[in-house]
């Protein structure tokens, strides 16, 4: 079966096929595959550009349990949802192609970015993250409804250290060392333009950090601790200082309990 897409009228089965015309996919039908951990890790180490790394995460099946949840979610869809294709598949980061910033969140949500295929759009936490992106004149538009909408990132990158939405939001600890791959090349694709980076939430502090050393970035000891506005200084590996600055998750029970303002959000942002 297949669906129209909510933008474009297109219909896609879900999950939807690579190179099948989904709004931003970045992979071909014939872009290799990473069925195993050490198949990560190869198909990470040697890509060149963010494309290329972006469009074999876009296809990556080594983690059977999250394949297993992504496309169970996009078979079955949200009743809200039900008339639509789900992307079903990897979310890969997106932004800028040189980023002086690089914003690090945790895992795609089930009904938001496993839906729609880009990083936290369709969900309450992309309307936040993106609201305060264009108030700080990182992002065109304040809303992120789903790939195709015109938004457009300057100066900035997302991307996560999970990049398939798990059960319960909660990717295990072998599912983030089998993914870990794919954020350290992206560290090391983007070193030569990166200045700060914004950690949402503990978990996306703990993987950037972790993700710096394994790359051979210098991070502080002992490890900087997080916290909303916490701050510490990394050196890449061209030997420049990348501030890495720590945020709540904007994710609803931090915002919806008020643990995370509109207010204090900016303030991270603002000093990006």
């Amino acid at each position: 079966m297949t669906l129209p897409h909510p933008l474009t009228g297109q219909p896609f089965a879900s999950p939807v096929p690579p190179g099948t015309g989904w709004p931003g996919d970045p992979a071909a039908p014939r872009t290799p595959r990473a069925h195993r951990p050490e198949d990560v890790a190869r198909l990470a180490a040697s890509a060149r550009t963010l494309e290329q790394l972006d469009a074999r995460v876009g296809v990556c099946r080594a983690c059977p349990r999250l394949v297993a949840w992504r496309e169970q979610v996009a078979a079955t869809r949200r009743a809200a949802f039900a008339d639509q294709p789900y992307w079903g598949r990897p979310v890969t980061g997106w932004g800028d192609p040189h980023p002086r910033v690089l914003v690090v969140g945790l895992a795609p949500a089930a009904h938001g970015g496993n839906r729609t295929g880009r990083i936290f759009t369709g969900d309450r936490s992309g309307d936040w993250l993106y609201a305060a992106l264009h108030r700080a004149g990182f992002a065109n538009q304040p809303t992120s409804v789903h790939a195709g909408d015109g938004l457009a990132l300057t100066g900035l990158r997302i991307t996560a250290p999970v990049h398939c939405a798990p059960p319960d939001n909660a990717p295990s600890t072998e599912e983030k060392a089998t993914c870990a791959p794919w954020l350290d090349q992206e560290l090391r694709l983007v070193e030569r333009d990166v200045e700060s980076m914004l950690a949402l939430g503990g978990i996306a502090w703990t993987q950037a950090l972790a993700a710096a050393r394994r790359v051979g970035w210098a991070v502080p000891r002992p490890l900087p601790r997080f916290g909303h506005g916490a701050e510490a200084v990394l050196v890449n590996g061209a030997d420049r200082p990348v501030r890495l600055v720590g945020s709540y998750h904007v994710s609803q029970q931090n915002t919806f309990t008020g643990r995370l303002t509109e207010q204090m959000l900016d303030e991270v942002v603002g000093r990006l």
